[in-house]
């Protein structure tokens, strides 16, 4: 039994020394599982930015009236609560820089353009909310008369209560003003009108 061990020992294969151990998954290159996931990852953070940076590029919806008054409506009040300071809104028709809102606080003062889409015939007035407030019919729109020459932000967050009427063409817009958070009042739904579809 003894030789049969020491035949057993002379014949088995023996790996020399200076060699490496060889794996079979040597040849293969691949990558690991944190390399994917980290390479997900950026990909997904450089997509977000240019999809998110690209889609305001690419809309073709042009900036409305509406929009330039609620820009600068939000910069009187933020101005008015960041100083203490009363803020001034007022429209402004100036013939070298046209229709614009002007946000002033007496000595700094800030435009917001309107497009030169809005056309020569559109004005927009402020309005006072007091009962009583004088109103005319004009082509079958009620047209407030009672105008206030600009709208004063306070320093606490609170504006003058006021409404705001756009015209332009015989058509008119009007937009009531919360004094409390200087947002827009909600209105509740018209019984007569139509239903949506």
């Amino acid at each position: 039994m003894a030789e049969l061990f020491r035949a057993a020992r002379v014949c088995a294969p023996t790996v020399p020394p200076s060699s490496s151990y060889v794996s079979t998954h040597a040849g293969r290159a691949a990558f690991t599982l944190l390399e994917l996931l980290l390479a997900l990852a950026i990909i997904g953070l450089v997509g977000a930015v240019f999809i998110g940076g690209s889609a305001q590029m690419l809309s073709d919806r042009p900036v409305s009236a509406d929009d330039v008054f609620w820009k600068a409506v939000q910069e009187a009040r933020k101005q008015a609560l960041k100083t203490g300071n009363e803020f001034r809104l007022t429209f402004i028709d100036d013939r070298d820089k046209g229709k614009l809102f002007r946000v002033s606080d007496g000595s700094t003062a800030r435009d917001f353009l309107l497009s030169a889409r809005v056309g020569p015939d559109f004005t927009v007035s402020f309005l006072t909310t007091q009962k009583g407030a004088s109103a005319i019919l004009v082509a079958g729109q009620m047209v407030e008369t009672q105008t206030l020459p600009a709208v004063l932000f306070y320093g606490d967050g609170t504006c003058t209560a006021f409404r705001a009427q756009f015209q332009r063409g015989g058509n008119t817009h009007l937009i009531a003003i919360d004094p409390w958070t200087c947002a827009p009042v909600l209105l509740p739904a018209d019984p007569n009108a139509p239903p949506a579809l």
